[in-house]
């Protein structure tokens, strides 16, 4: 006879339709998954922590076979839960007396893994599994240690436009990526560069920072780099001398008038050396034209003979003539040597100039 419901017979097909119906239900329902954080746990050097991981829809699985491991280490075990304890000699010896689960959790699938003393070692991708179940879920952990995050300020530089001192701030070992910022003496923010970050391979994020203190500002400042989502925070200050602060500045009018002054000088000097040049011009060309006239001369008292002068030459005695050639060759290199003098003595007054111009120019930028 086929099955009814209110009196209502039903035909094989419908019935089985029905069971196959409540099957998938009954199995939607009994389907779970292991689950934890999307993001990694952030903790400190020396302080413990707690890698979350649990069944969802939540069940008991205290007699389940338990499982957190490292896929980087040898051995891989972390921590294992086999018949209802925990088995301490297949554990990483790295993690012995560290690790430990929440067993009063266990009846409501908590099965989040407690690590004491962190190491920076400890860093890495844990696996949390069930493996009778075929579930599992992975979580990160990044280590921070306190010296990787103190803050470090330096003097970078001499802002001379703005006459004041350039201070930099760097900070490491930061998850998730913190700000950074500036303040004066009385605890007012100053305007500061962008912040530059960088996450490194163990997603911790390094974070530096610039700032032109200015006199008018208190000589005490102060950085300081904050995680607001974990409440971390790190703080330096540092004092600025005043005696920093004395740094001549130049003004626009100042650096135009060096200009001015740096081109009349090369001005001068190049009209100086064309000057030089044409005399040295001229006083070659007259060279040459006497030295025309000479030849002109010699080739008409050829053309007349000897001339009285020459006669009387002739006539000399040889001493005397000697005496004569010798005053005339002493006069030429009198007048060789005067000429060296007098070119000398513009290479002097050049000299001179230019040291003048470089006097001024020191003086005036000073």
């Amino acid at each position: 006879m086929l099955p009814q419901i209110d009196g209502l017979s039903l035909s094989p097909c419908t019935v089985f339709g029905i069971l196959i119906f409540q099957l998938l239900i009954h199995l939607n329902r009994a389907e779970s998954q292991v689950v934890g954080p999307h993001q990694p746990v952030v903790a400190l050097v020396d302080d413990d922590v707690i890698l979350p991981c649990h069944v969802e829809p939540a069940e008991d699985v205290s007699a389940q076979i338990l499982e957190w491991t490292r896929s980087d280490l040898n051995p891989r075990f972390v921590h294992v839960w086999r018949s209802g304890q925990d088995l301490v000699n297949t554990r990483n010896p790295s993690y012995r007396g560290r690790t430990s689960l929440f067993i009063n959790e266990l009846k409501h699938g908590n099965i989040s893994l407690k690590l004491s003393r962190v190491k920076l070692s400890d860093k890495g991708t844990y696996e949390c599994s069930i493996p009778l179940m075929g579930k599992n879920y992975f979580v990160k952990l990044a280590v921070a240690s306190d010296a990787a995050t103190s803050l470090l300020i330096s003097f970078s530089g001499i802002d001379k436009n703005r006459g004041g001192v350039v201070l930099q701030c760097e900070s490491a070992g930061w998850y998730p990526e913190p700000e950074l910022l500036w303040l004066d003496g009385e605890g007012n923010l100053l305007s500061a560069g962008p912040t530059e970050t960088l996450r490194g391979p163990d997603d911790l994020y390094t974070v530096s920072s610039r700032v032109t203190v200015e006199k008018r500002h208190s000589n005490n400042i102060t950085c300081r780099v904050q995680q607001r989502n974990t409440n971390q925070s790190r703080e330096t200050h540092i004092h600025v001398p005043e005696d920093f602060f004395d740094i001549p500045s130049s003004s626009p009018s100042v650096t135009i008038g060096l200009a001015v002054s740096l081109a009349l000088c090369i001005m001068m000097l190049i009209l100086s050396a064309v000057l030089a040049h044409r005399k040295k011009q001229n006083t070659t060309k007259d060279a040459q034209v006497s030295s025309e006239d000479g030849e002109r001369e010699q080739l008409n008292m050829k053309a007349r003979g000897k001339t009285q002068k020459q006669n009387k030459f002739w006539k000399l005695p040889i001493t005397s003539r000697r005496k004569l050639q010798e005053e005339q060759q002493r006069r030429e290199d009198a007048e060789n040597k005067l000429g060296e003098l007098q070119n000398d003595k513009e290479k002097v007054h050049m000299c001179h100039f230019l040291c003048v111009c470089v006097c001024v120019f020191n003086k005036v930028s000073s």
